[in-house]
């Protein structure tokens, strides 16, 4: 009960401090005023490696979350040479000394070293990008999925602000988790950092013993545990004081360090080579801490395991450290409580990930870290920075780490992946790493590492050290294999072994990792076994050495993206607003190759209801950050998101194709009425009435009695299209078939007529076409002319989609077509979509089809639209001819920028405008329901609650002068609604019962002395057009 009770208090201090740490770290970011590293420095194990750390520093840095005033140096070992972590540490010094700012004074410097240059043969998977960016199971509050390298530099965050100058080593494999506050940096050479631990965990690692006044009595390493309790290690409650890898070094141990290598304090080249050198191979612990301890003797120094092998080299090498070293000591910095995690074996990464993660709860560590990856049964597996589809398996004990898993691919028990992209296959329990090569002649190379989750590189064949599903002696047996075929050398162990073929595609890699698992469990086909004896061949060593690990960074880099992407399209396909979705990316949202990847994707793999949501979510980004890409402007992708619904739209039609017309009548005069709208106006819009169906309530209505939407055609002897729009006096001839497809120009005062000849087939919409030749074969040009009389642009009742059905109409008889009613429907829809107003469907079937009309429509790219005519009684339609007025404001509205606005909403997922179009359909069939049973006074009511709805979908829909006549006629009216968008335009009221259209227009004239609607304007009367 205790010891949980201390586990749990434990938990939650180390919880805490891992916060305060994040908080240290991100002022480390924003404020250069922050105690900072002034260096950090990598060490790696050759140059290839070497890139590959700072090409994560480079990465790291152009997303802005490295400490802002740190500088960075990565270096590798001399010549790829295994120099030892003292040598390691020597050539740190050297470099420091050389930089401007230090110039030899180590002085007001605080300077973190990383360890980190080992080849991982523990775990093969991390050889190569070294085990130091080796993930850590946690997403860190910025959204990143960590590193060791990302912990490391978090959890020293706080460390600077702790002492003024000198150096902090860390190995580059484990990760300590502490409170900074803990670190007393009052100290006279070397601190070394340690943590209270287990003594089975002591016996594996290195031990302090305390001088009892917190200094280090006495080194020992990977001591019994007999040792350690005879020496007085181990105290009452079985514990000792663990060696983290971790020392504080002040600037005069440094110094004296450097001094090994200097002639009269330059660097002494000689002295330089006998120090760091692959023989020598000096151990920043062994050889460079046991002098500091109180009861070290030179004897013993001598006799110390070394780093690399006893020699001659060594034991002189050691004679001048004792001298320069052992007059410091080492204070003993023990913290708690504190944690010690060390990555080790691919075992031991493998259970840590899946059955022991809940040990780690407390500091958020779990199995699924940045992955689009979700599971519909419970699976004990763990994720890290992959990217998997949904038809993907995945069993217990698996782990995929940097990978893409596609298709029908299944993962058996025990399965780790990385760097893989892997499609329709099933892995059994292995480990499969990818590692393309550095490139040959210019092309690509690649191989897959597979061995086994218990399988050590170190072991042998005569060891019978496992491989895959059997040992490395019964692979050799089952294949007819000999030594000679896979080991060039002596040393016959996993890790030298030439087992991986090289190919020029990773697919095919893969296939040759299958074989060597079948090869290790039975006898292999023998045909296959002598093509893959016959092929170039690696060692699990000499793949990390021809690794070009410059390809890793921008891989993940891809994947990341791919990953916020996925995730950025689950919540807009959620339905959430796009403003929330975009904060999947952070806070700037998009850069430059998102934007490329979105863009691509849009183009090549979106269907159409993802791909407009995509589009306009960019445009949307775009314009809030002020951003371009690539000389591209948010406006440009807003129009190809409305471009491509007109576009899917068009593309659906059965009637967009050219034909082949004959002019059948000589002349041909259409007129139609206007309509006004009442319920369930917007949801006849495109894209939401493809996707959820419209449903609308309208009327067609006679102004003075007349029909003023006028569309004539005539037939002329010229080869030649004469048009003309009467009401705008304008007149103008065409003899191309190319001035009629520039359509687009809404300022064209005959847009409208060349886009009726294109939605109508007769002229192709893009493409080269031959007037005179089109018009020969119809018997002559023609004249057509359009006029809407008494009705001013902008009125709200629908004239110009009503215009457009005239057009289309007057083709069909001109041209002797037997289209029917939805026939004309469709083609005004794709007329529209041509001239990109990208209107709906409501308008032209108002007009186009008289009386009240009840229309409706299904979900589908091709609208069939199903109209129903109300059923009123004379005594109904009599009630609301005298109680219905319309109003004119005055003001006008572009139909067309609202319309983007409108639309936007919906397609940008804002709640109210998906709410407020959902409330129009429901109304839309009250207010039917209403009529037909004959009580206005209710389908007043309902106007009134399509009213504020309408509010909600549009601000844009009222303003104060709207709201001003409304206010002014309050007590004249039960129903109250705008025409078509509103904003201006014309306004609908339902009179009160006794209420005359004169006392209407006599109490408006008395407050607005130019007020203006039909009636009063034309001295005439407006009037429901009959079916």
């Amino acid at each position: 009960m205790i010891i949980d009770q201390y586990k749990k208090m434990k938990n939650l201090f180390l919880r805490q401090s891992y916060i305060d740490a994040w908080e240290d770290y991100q002022r480390s970011i924003r404020k250069r005023s922050f105690a900072q590293w002034d260096y950090i420095v990598l060490t790696a194990s050759n140059e290839e490696q070497a890139n590959a750390f700072q090409s994560q520093i480079t990465y790291r840095q152009n997303k802005n979350v490295l400490p802002c005033k740190t500088k960075y140096l990565v270096l590798p070992d001399p010549d790829g040479k295994r120099v030892g972590s003292g040598g390691a540490t020597l050539q740190v010094l050297r470099k420091l000394a050389e930089q401007e700012d230090i110039a030899g004074d180590f002085h007001n410097k605080r300077i973190l070293v990383i360890h980190s240059g080992g080849d991982s043969k523990r775990v093969p998977q991390y050889s190569v990008c070294g085990k130091l960016f080796s993930p850590v199971p946690r997403e860190l509050p910025d959204g990143r999925a960590s590193t060791l390298f990302d912990e490391f530099l978090i959890g020293m965050a706080g460390v600077p602000s702790r002492f003024r100058e000198g150096m902090l080593v860390l190995s580059g494999d484990v990760l300590l988790l502490f409170n900074p506050l803990q670190i007393d940096a009052q100290f006279h050479g070397a601190a070394a950092i340690s943590m209270k631990s287990p003594v089975d965990v002591g016996k594996d690692h290195g031990v302090f013993l305390n001088n009892g006044k917190d200094y280090v009595k006495k080194f020992l390493h990977k001591q019994s545990i007999e040792t350690l309790e005879k020496l007085g290690a181990v105290n009452t409650h079985g514990n000792v004081d663990l060696d983290t890898g971790a020392v504080l070094f002040d600037v005069n141990l440094m110094n004296a360090l450097l001094s090994l290598v200097q002639t009269d304090g330059k660097i002494d080249a000689e002295k330089y080579a006998r120090f760091v050198n692959e023989k020598s191979r000096i151990s920043l612990y062994g050889d460079f801490l046991y002098p500091l301890a109180e009861d070290s003797t030179l004897e013993q120094y001598y006799k110390e395991q070394p780093e690399g092998t006893f020699c001659e080299e060594l034991t002189e090498c050691r004679t001048r450290i004792w001298e320069a070293l052992h007059s410091f000591g080492m204070k003993l910095i023990c913290l708690s409580p504190a944690e010690f995690i060390h990555f080790g074996t691919t075992r031991e990464l493998l259970a840590l990930l899946t059955d022991e993660i809940a040990d780690y709860e407390y500091l958020d560590w779990k199995p699924m870290v940045f992955t689009n990856y979700k599971s519909e049964k419970k699976v004990q597996a763990a994720v890290h920075n992959a990217l998997i589809e949904g038809t993907v398996q995945l069993a217990d004990k698996c782990y995929v780490e940097n990978s893409w898993l596609r298709g029908n691919t299944v993962l058996e028990k025990d399965c780790v992946i990385s760097q893989l992209e892997l499609k329709d296959v099933t892995v059994p329990s292995m480990v499969m790493h990818g590692v393309e090569l550095k490139r040959e002649n210019g092309e690509k190379r690649y191989i897959v590492r597979a061995y086994g989750i218990k399988d050590n590189p170190k072991k042998t064949l005569e060891e019978r050290g496992s491989f895959l599903a059997g040992d490395l002696r019964s692979f050799i047996n089952l294949n007819n294999l000999k030594t000679k075929d896979i080991w060039e050398s002596e040393d016959h162990s996993l890790w030298k072994a030439k087992l991986y073929p090289v190919v020029e595609s990773q697919e095919k890699a893969v296939s040759w990792a299958f074989l060597l698992h079948r090869m290790s469990s039975e006898k292999a086909d023998e045909v296959k076994v002598a093509e893959w004896k016959s092929l170039k061949r690696y060692s699990l060593e000499e793949s990390f050495q021809i690794a070009d690990a410059s390809v890793l960074v921008p891989w993940e880099e891809k994947l990341e993206n791919r990953i916020l992407i996925e995730r950025f399209l689950n919540r807009l396909r959620a339905g959430e607003h796009y403003v929330d979705s975009l904060k999947t990316f952070g806070i700037t949202e998009l850069d430059e190759k998102q934007f490329d990847m979105l863009m691509e994707m849009a183009e090549k793999e979106l269907p159409f209801e993802e791909k407009i949501r995509v589009l306009y979510s960019i445009s949307r980004s775009m314009k809030f950050m002020k951003k371009n890409f690539h000389g591209i402007s948010y406006d440009q992708i807003e129009q190809k998101c409305f471009a491509t619904i007109q576009q899917e739209i068009f593309r659906a039609s059965n009637v967009n194709q050219v034909k082949k017309y004959k002019i059948a009548e000589n002349q041909v005069k259409v007129s139609l009425p206007v309509r006004v709208n009442w319920g369930g106006g917007w949801t006849d819009t495109p894209p939401y009435c493809n996707e959820k169906g419209g449903v609308v309530l309208n009327a067609a209505i006679l102004l003075n009695g007349q029909e003023p939407i006028e569309v004539e055609l005539r037939k002329l002897p010229e080869k030649h299209i004469e048009f003309a729009s009467l009401d705008l006096d304008a007149h103008g001839v065409v003899t191309t078939a190319a001035e009629i497809q520039d359509c687009h120009n809404p300022y064209d005062s005959f847009a409208l007529h060349k886009a009726a000849l294109i939605a109508c087939g007769i002229i192709p919409m893009e493409g080269e076409a031959d007037l005179e030749k089109i018009l020969d074969e119809m018997g002559g040009g023609f004249y057509m002319s359009t006029c809407v009389k008494g009705v001013p642009k902008g009125s709200g009742l629908g004239t110009s989609s009503i215009l457009s059905g005239a057009c289309v109409r007057a083709l069909g008889k001109f041209l002797g077509t037997n289209w029917s009613d939805s026939d004309v429907y469709e083609l005004v829809l794709n007329l529209e979509q041509i001239m990109s107003t990208g209107g709906g469907w409501q308008d032209q079937v108002g007009g186009l089809t008289g009386g009240i009309k009840y229309i409706t429509s299904r979900p589908g790219m091709k609208q069939k639209l199903k109209v129903e005519y109300l059923d009123l009684d004379e005594a109904t339609k009599a009630e609301l001819q005298e109680r219905f007025a319309l109003i004119y404001t005055g003001q006008r509205r572009l139909a067309r920028n609202l319309l983007r606005d409108v639309v936007g909403n919906y397609i940008g997922g804002k709640k109210e405008s998906k709410e407020a179009l959902e409330e129009m359909k429901h109304l839309a069939v009250m207010m039917r329901y209403e009529l037909e049973q004959g009580d206005v006074d209710a389908f007043a009511r309902l106007l009134n609650e399509h009213w504020e709805v309408s509010k909600k979908l549009d601000a844009g829909s009222t303003n104060t002068c709207i709201d001003q006549i409304f206010a002014s006629c309050e007590d004249l009216i039960d129903g109250k609604f705008i025409s078509g968008a509103g904003g201006g335009g014309f306004l609908q009221v339902i009179l009160k019962k006794g209420v005359s259209k004169e006392m209407l227009r006599a109490q408006l004239l008395d407050v607005y002395q130019d007020i203006v609607n039909p009636e009063s304007e034309n001295g005439g009367s407006f009037a429901i057009s009959s079916s």
